[in-house]
This record gives structure tokens, sequence and C-alpha cells, in this order.
């Protein structure tokens, strides 16, 4: 997906990644390229929170009737996940990827030095459309290597047992494992950092704890229902809401009056301190700005074009008139 608020953010104090917290954050509306404006709220980053684990980016986009048409546009440092709920969306990519994704599909492309793609929705005309879309920030091991793709249809599921608030009667809470590791299971998908991201699906009036690795920060995104979590204080989070957890939890209580969805993410505090600024996530200004001057003169480390594809592709936008920093996060 392809940013058009490329205009850096004001500063502001990060929170501090030192131990468990309780911390809710509104999504925002952001503009989304392509002919046809769509409605996008951005849920990561914010300004104090930059990154959870490698987390660096959520876009909720949905649902809504919409065409969707983003131009081949690039990106370097990161991966793409890409999480449907509603629609068809027809990924391509330089390396000759033509794939078509719908719910419970997850679409993993990894940029490395650069990789450039497009999405489409499926057909001429207007369809709900519902999907997140998130990004990892590449570690140093990673970021420079080969771009590559990879769909998944068959992640691994973890069944929790959900409690009615203490009446006996269990149920079981069913979580997907998306990416990385959770419960002791692990999607097939590529990771380069120890990481989660995992959908839950809580049934109307149960209760579960969610196991986490007390060495690793979380948030949890409530994708449809109202989201109850035993944190302190107990926190109810809603739709275009992001719920920080912090560090140092061994587990979560989660609960819902009604069939809720929410996607929990989380990760070992990343490596480095992040440059984010359009499609790219890098480590320093220079850096930024010859990714910037190389997709603007069709470089090769963009891999050329895309099959399907003619003259079109999304401009890079100019530079800001101020020197990129990192957001820091203090220890």
């Amino acid at each position: 997906m392809s940013r058009l608020d490329a205009a850096p953010e004001e500063a502001e104090t990060p929170v501090s990644c030192d131990g468990p917290r309780a911390d809710l954050y509104d999504a925002r509306e952001v503009p989304l390229g392509g002919l046809r404006a769509m409605e996008v709220r951005r849920a990561l980053p914010q300004r104090p929170l930059p990154t959870v684990g490698a987390w660096c980016f959520l876009d909720r986009f949905g649902p809504q009737q919409a065409v969707m048409r983003v131009e081949p546009h690039p990106h370097i440092g990161l991966q793409t996940v890409t999480w449907p709920y509603s629609g068809e969306i027809r990924h391509r990519d330089v390396l000759g990827s033509d794939v078509v994704i719908t719910q419970g599909s997850l679409n993993l492309m990894t940029s490395g030095r650069g990789i450039a793609h497009s999405e489409y929705s499926v057909g001429e005309d207007a369809m709900l459309l519902d999907a997140l879309q998130l990004w990892v920030a590449l570690p140093d091991s990673r970021r420079h290597g080969e771009p590559a793709f990879e769909k998944h249809d068959d992640l691994p599921q973890v069944h929790l047992p959900a409690g009615d608030h203490g009446t006996g009667d269990e149920s079981t809470a069913a979580v997907t494992v998306v990416l990385g590791a959770f419960a002791g299971v692990r999607s097939p998908a590529s990771v380069y950092t120890p990481i989660v991201g995992a959908e839950v699906r809580l049934p109307a009036g149960r209760r579960v704890r969610l196991p986490l690795e007390a060495a690793w920060e979380y948030a949890i995104i409530p994708v449809t229902g109202e989201v109850i979590v035993e944190a302190d204080p107990t926190t109810v989070a809603a739709p275009d809401q992001l719920l920080y957890l912090g560090i140092g939890r061994d587990g979560i209580e989660v609960a819902a009056e009604q069939d809720t969805t929410l996607f929990l993410i989380g990760g070992e505090p990343f490596e480095a301190e992040l440059v984010m600024w359009w499609n790219f996530v890098g480590r320093t200004h220079e850096e930024i700005a010859q990714a910037r001057e190389d997709w603007a003169n069709e470089d090769p480390r963009f891999g050329g074009r895309i099959v399907g594809h003619g003259d079109e592709r999304v401009p890079a936008p100019p530079m800001p008139n101020v020197r990129l920093t990192p957001r820091k996060r203090r220890p």
C-alpha cells in the first residue's frame, strides 16, 4: 500500500518500553494513494508509539464499498502483511507474482533492498472491501537482501479454553497464528525477528487468557466488537483503537460481551531506531533520500516494470524541507 501522508510528524516523547502498560490510542484517517479515494484508518505508528516489536505500521481499509486501484509503488526495509476480511485483492509485483487473496489467506511481501508492487480489487465494480495491512521492519541482517513474496492459505490454529465468567461452562477461542509464534505454534510465513501476529475470535460472553512472552511487548487491535482487557486498569478497546500492553506480561485476560475478533501483535523490542517516510523504512535520512531518488529515476533496485502494467506508477513525493530523524524510544 502506498502512503500519501509523507510529511514528517511533529515530535513527541515516545513511551518507554519499561513494563506493563494499558495505553489506548485512537486510529486516525489518512489518504490512500490511487485513482479513487478510500477510507483508511491508521493505528500504528502513533507519535508516542513508533513500533510494537518489529511491527511499525498498521492500516485498516474498510469495511466499505470501493474500487481499489493502488498503482505500482516501491518499498524498502520492510515486509508487508495483508490480512483480508472481505473482498478480493489482486497483488502483482516485479518478481512476477500475480495472486488474488481473500479472507483466511496471508499475503506476505519482503522488500529487502527494494521491490515494487500494485494492489487492485478484482473487477471493475465497487465491492465490499475490508482488510488489515501491516508492515514489519526488517533487521540489518535481512533488510539489504533479495526481495521475496509468499502466500499462505493454510495457517495453524490454537484453541484456548474460554469460560463464561465463572459458571463452569467452557467454550474455546480460536486463534489463527498469522505470523511468528504463539502458544507454542508457529506460522509457516518467513520472519526475521522474534514476533507474533495472531487473529483471536472470542465468542459472546466468554473470557480467555492469552499466553504471552514476558520479554516481548504487545498490542491488541479490535476488528469487530469491543474487547474488555484485564490490564491495570481494566480497559475496553473498540475497533479503530489500539491498546498497547507494554512488556513484562506472561499473559493477559480478555473478555467479550458479543462475538468479537481481535488482532494481537507483539515481539521482542526492535533492534534499531527507524526512519520512516513514504513507503520506506530505513535508519538514516540519507538512506531514505537515496531510495526516493532511485524510484524517481527508475533504478533497477526496484525490479523494473510489473507484468500487466504500462508506464503507470505512483510518483515519488518531494522530500520534506527538514532532516528526517528517528523517533527515539527510551530504554
